[in-house]
């Protein structure tokens, strides 16, 4: 029942975080040429915080629209809420955690190997993160409210297929016949309420890929899952632009390793033929042929068809969740070498973790998104004709790095790589919340799903063993930071990509169990003081390093002004037609480094009545897409496109362009100066 008497204190909050939408390479497909070109939907940082009633302890979940949470990022935002707070929010009571979409802005990274395909670290990248995460946890903490908590879970059908179902055929039989399903398809939700029933906002925990955007897209936007968050917040807030509202709705990540949205699976896009096989390789042009394919007509289809299928179901859970979570709220965390864990498998066998590297197949990529060279999954031979480039360019493995990894094949050594900086983090944050019966393991990866099964089993016995039985654990993907995936040991044996990806070695899985249980163990018996803290991670002193090209001088062609109208909209147009203009503009840069909060559109409705325009979307929306085309010697263009939905009312309207031109002053002097275009007025009129 939801009458009112509060358990906890309650608060929520949502900043924008997207950060520069243009000329900065798009984190998650590690292509280089994916760089970002313009905005489809905004992306968000999405902040809870949960207080016990005499406000004795918090814990704060952040789930944030970006690829994952970097280490550089956790250490910036934690120095942050530091000097506004003091010691109320901290390592260990602070989970940070990435959506895993693969269209935001990259570049927020302080080791070298995420330097390679984000061109470096990015300043205006980075800040953007940290202060929207920053600002969302202030929203939230200034409106905490007394109020209660419940918790459902329920199934998600047809929206995820595992993609390396060989890899997961690996694990024992007698483990597999315990779960229906090659992915885990249920969606645990956490609803909020205050006191007096009004609704706050809810944590959905899912295991999906959000790629149902592929590599080919330019148009930052936060893909499946931010949808679902679009959808619950627009139904929620009623009569408020996306991005606006008090309702908060996180789609969260979860064991997602090895699942992808792309449900009709891998076909060759050349032949049309299936490429199920172990190897994700194609007859006629090998693996780089070989791509997943999602359930719509193209990529913007696909994203609406899975955001919905979880939203719908999320909804469902919502309005039928009565399980109250109440009980104490504890949180612990420590820094671990997890390059030099001893593992005790049995009472007389013990093993190691290993230096990071990567493995062939890592190069190869993944059916929802191939890699550049013609890798293929499933390497477990070397390739002489790289081995030899690579020994030149970066150095051997070592043979005690290469033993300790077989059976992979090592491509990068990234462990023993440390110029300019480490090429991959040693110490690593393990971490776990709980608040009340709900304990929230943050992972610094991605679990494959069986991973993410023999990890949430661990726990949940290590809590019954300690006195604290029947805890609903749940796993928070991309937390902290990044050390890409964690296969089971099983799985590692065969590398396809999430082995190759496995940098710590065959028993990085076990290693995890084996500290994730220490940690439940201290909350279990109130003994979290006397975990060690473990080793401070390092913080690079990195100036801007990067290749992303510096800002020029913005120019319009002769005889034109910015804001300009190139191409302009037809007169009408009926609902699910693009209305369509283009603009002479400028670098969408110049916007991001003058404004957090800058929209770079608004559609606009003419009101008779009070002969003014209302603004009925703006950039955050669905329907809207921002492309910013670049042209010569500081010249680019900006086409804005309304994809009319359907219930859009008939009228007279308008779209509406806002940038900033980059101006010289002087030799040295630059200034920003905003500026506007506003398209014809047109007529929208009924079927």
């Amino acid at each position: 029942s939801t009458e009112a008497t509060a358990n906890y204190l309650l608060g929520v909050g949502r900043a924008d975080c997207t950060g520069p939408v243009a000329e900065i390479p798009l984190m998650g497909y590690a292509n280089p040429s994916q760089v970002g070109g313009g905005l489809l939907m905004r992306l968000y940082s999405r902040a809870f915080i949960v207080a016990d009633l005499d406000d004795s302890k918090r814990v704060v979940f952040v789930s944030a629209d970006i690829g994952m949470v970097s280490q550089r990022l956790r250490l910036e935002v934690l120095e942050k809420l530091k000097s506004k707070y003091g010691n109320l929010y901290r390592q260990d009571n602070v989970i940070l955690s990435g959506t895993h979409t693969h269209s935001g802005p990259g570049g927020y990274f302080q080791y070298t190997l995420f330097w390679i395909t984000s061109k470096g670290l990015i300043k205006p990248s980075l800040n953007a993160i940290v202060n929207g995460i920053v600002k969302s946890i202030d929203i939230a903490h200034q409106n905490m409210k007394r109020g209660k908590l419940f918790i459902n879970r329920g199934t998600v059908e047809n929206s995820q297929i595992n993609r390396s179902p060989f890899s997961y055929l690996e694990n024992p039989a007698s483990e597999r016949s315990r779960y229906s399903s090659n992915t885990d398809k249920e969606m645990v939700m956490l609803k909020m309420v205050d006191e007096n029933g009004q609704e706050l906002g809810l944590i959905s925990w899912f295991a999906v890929h959000p790629v149902s955007m592929n590599n080919t897209n330019h148009l930052v936007n936060s893909d499946n899952v931010g949808y679902a968050s679009y959808l619950f917040e627009q139904e929620k807030n009623k009569g408020m632009l996306p991005g606006e509202g008090s309702f908060v709705a996180a789609f969260a990540s979860s064991n997602l390793g090895d699942v992808s949205p792309n449900t009709k699976g891998p076909f060759c896009v050349n032949t049309g033929e299936s490429c199920n096989n172990p190897q994700s390789t194609c007859p006629v042009g090998g693996a780089t042929m070989c791509m997943a394919m999602g359930p719509g007509n193209d990529m913007f289809d696909s994203t609406t068809i899975i955001g919905q299928n979880i939203y719908l179901i999320a909804r469902e859970l919502y309005e039928k969740a009565s399980q109250e979570v109440t009980g104490p709220l504890s949180s612990a965390h420590q820094w671990v070498n997890m390059s030099d864990v001893s593992v005790e498998l049995n009472a007389t066998h013990t093993v190691k973790t290993c230096k990071p590297a990567l493995g062939y197949s890592f190069a190869a990529g993944t059916i929802d998104g191939v890699g550049a060279f013609n890798f293929t999954q499933g390497s477990v031979e070397g390739d002489p004709f790289w081995d030899e480039i690579r020994n030149q360019l970066l150095g051997e493995p070592s043979n005690e790095t290469k033993a300790c990894h077989k059976p992979k094949p090592i491509l990068f050594s990234t462990g023993e790589m440390t110029r300019p900086h480490p090429w991959h983090p040693d110490v690593v944050d393990v971490q776990i919340a709980a608040i009340g019966s709900l304990a929230i393991i943050a992972v610094p990866g991605e679990f494959t799903t069986m991973s993410g099964r023999r990890l949430r089993e661990a726990v949940k016995k290590e809590f019954d063993s300690y006195g604290t039985p029947r805890m609903d654990v749940v796993i928070a993907g991309l937390c902290n930071v990044y050390t890409h995936y964690i296969t089971t040991y099983e799985e590692y044996q065969v590398q396809r990509y999430e082995a190759a990806s496995t940098i710590y070695g065959p028993h990085t899985l076990s290693a995890y169990i084996q500290l994730y249980r220490g940690l439940a163990r201290a909350i279990a018996t109130n003994t979290v003081q006397d975990l060690p803290r473990g080793p401070e991670p390092p913080v690079f002193n990195i100036g801007n390093v990067t290749l992303v090209p510096p800002l020029i001088a913005d120019r319009a062609p002769v005889n034109k002004t910015f804001g300009d109208v190139l191409q302009e909209v037809r007169q009408q147009y009926q609902v699910r037609e693009v209305a369509e203009v283009t603009f002479v503009g400028a670098n969408p840069r110049n916007s991001a480094e003058n404004a957090t909060e800058h929209n770079f559109l608004t559609v606009e409705r003419y009101a008779s009545t009070s002969d003014s325009w209302d603004v009925v979307q703006n950039d955050a929306s669905w329907d809207t897409r921002f492309y910013w085309t670049k042209g010569l010697l500081g010249q680019s263009n900006v086409t804005i496109e309304w994809h009319i939905p359907q219930g859009t009312e008939p009228g007279v309207y308008r779209i509406r362009y806002f940038g900033h031109y980059k101006k010289k002053l002087s030799s040295t002097d630059t200034v920003s100066v905003p500026f506007e275009g506003t398209s014809s007025a047109f007529e929208i009129t009924p079927l």
